[in-house]
């Protein structure tokens, strides 16, 4: 029995017994890093960016504040953490959230803020983003669009694999028309095409009546014609192609992903309606969403053990050669003026 790809990829992360339906270590015992179990300074940053729209007046102090994404909770911890620094008076009026469908992931999030919060910061739940129901929300999301589930396309064609075979083969004899019309917007013959984009844009245009959003996120404006399709399992990647690799076994048991084709992502988030505000490097985007001035106020502190530790973790985040060209931000927004 052959399945299409994106089915088959959509399973293996969502599925009941699938990678992302239990909570997953990220980090050092986890498959993967992420910038946001790299250093703190991240949420921080981004952070100290919703303060200053709000003292621009682009958004009201009563805005909500919504993570999608969200793993255990650290990054919209880690905001918090940061207002409660800058400007401890927003946490009377802000609202925080995290768009989670997985029960037992709500579960942990719930616990993680009350260890790390007391009774003092609410958390609310919602299963889709248009149960945000705002005036106003910033919304923040990392690397959540390179786990849509994609298609594959080659010279025409899309995968299928077969789950009956010992090593669920996947090969190019189907033809889905709506992948290969995305592929051809964007003269792509070969690799990932992403699976979701414009419904989940139209869902968060809904959220609030006005809304940013800002996502991070590995890949580029143009397609390589090649496929990016990779396979984390303890920080070993496995190419999905590379000659040996038993995707029966790697089944639900590890992360697959992608790079994102930004091009993609802006067009589906443009034809929902939104302005696209930004598209630049992570470096860029944390130099120019403050991140200087959070290593300044760190500096004050005194504390120089501290101080490199800090600047150590936040390297990885801004070093050109690990995560400061490869990742980008891209920056949308509905309403602001």
């Amino acid at each position: 029995m052959t399945v299409p790809f994106n089915e088959y990829m959509n399973e293996w992360l969502y599925g009941p017994d699938g990678y992302y339906a239990a909570f997953k270590t990220i980090g050092k015992e986890g498959d993967f890093y992420t910038a946001v179990s790299t250093s703190r300074f991240f949420g921080a940053t981004i952070a100290h960016y919703l303060i200053s729209l709000i003292r621009e007046e682009k958004l009201s102090p009563s805005c909500a504040v919504v993570e999608i994404g969200a793993h255990q909770g650290y990054l919209l911890g880690d905001m918090i953490e940061w207002i409660a620094q800058e400007a401890p008076e927003l946490l009377e009026t802000m609202s925080f959230a995290i768009v989670e469908r997985q029960p037992q992931l709500q579960r942990v999030q719930k616990e993680y803020f009350k260890q790390r919060f007391g009774g003092e910061i609410e958390l609310v739940h919602y299963a889709d983003p248009r149960q945000v129901g705002k005036k106003e929300a910033f919304v923040v999301a990392n690397e959540i669009f390179d786990s849509f589930a994609c298609d594959l396309v080659y010279n025409g064609k899309t995968a299928v694999v077969d789950v009956e075979e010992t090593n669920h083969s996947v090969r190019f004899d189907a033809q889905d028309e709506q992948a290969l019309r995305i592929a051809e917007r964007y003269g792509q013959t070969k690799g990932e095409v992403a699976r979701g984009y414009e419904a989940f844009a139209a869902s968060l245009y809904e959220a609030a009546k006005k809304v940013v959003f800002v996502t991070f996120d590995y890949g580029d404006l143009e397609v390589r014609n090649d496929f990016s399709i990779r396979i984390y399992k303890g920080h070993e990647v496995f190419p999905l192609f590379e000659e040996g690799v038993d995707l029966r076994s790697l089944f639900g048991k590890s992360d697959i992903t992608y790079d994102v084709n930004f091009s993609h992502l802006i067009d589906a988030f443009k034809d929902a309606g939104f302005t696209h505000y930004a598209y630049k490097t992570q470096l860029r985007a944390l130099t120019e969403y403050g991140l200087t001035y959070l290593l300044q106020k760190l500096a004050e502190l005194g504390n120089q053990k501290l101080y490199l530790r800090e600047v150590n973790k936040i390297k990885t985040l801004i070093d050109p050669t690990i995560m400061g060209e490869r990742f980008k931000l891209v920056e949308f927004h509905k309403n602001i003026g």
